[in-house]
């Protein structure tokens, strides 16, 4: 028997799903800085989520920043930056490719308290940084598109 080392019991989901990001950035002390957050899983990531009926996917991304890292004000491009294919996992061992466009968002205000404050983790790092702990190619290719 022929066993696939790339799967690993998960069933996969075939349908494509579309997704946004935000990549939030400001003027530091030593050059641009980008504004990670913590996954589920505890990997540094984007914020990332799904469109939002009755808003732009720049509005829903600034949004998903709101949620997930604190962000209340910024200036979002009003296309994306970027749009790559990535892989959705869902909690229930589900995986699916996923269109994900990432909008960049020029942080004005940021908030201590967030509706996943508890959740996550949020850090501001260099490009430099950001390209290490980001292990996702797709999030790396937008901090190249900024």
């Amino acid at each position: 028997m022929t066993v696939n080392p790339d799967f690993d019991g998960a069933m996969p989901v075939t349908e494509t799903v579309s997704q946004v990001a935000a990549l939030c950035h400001r003027k530091g002390k030593k050059g641009r800085e980008i504004l990670l957050v913590t996954s589920s899983r505890g990997r540094w990531i984007l914020p990332k989520g799904w469109p939002i009926d009755g808003l732009t996917d720049a509005e829903a991304a600034l949004q998903e920043a709101w949620e997930e890292a604190g962000v209340r004000k910024g200036a979002v491009t009003k296309k994306p930056i970027t749009t790559f294919t990535g892989v959705k996992r869902y909690d229930d061992g589900r995986r699916a490719p996923a269109r994900i466009s990432v909008y960049g968002i020029k942080v004005a205000e940021m908030q201590r308290k967030f509706p996943e404050h508890k959740r996550r983790d949020r850090r501001w790092v260099s490009l430099s940084k950001a390209a290490d702990l980001l292990k996702d190619k797709g999030f790396r290719k937008a901090l190249k598109a900024l």
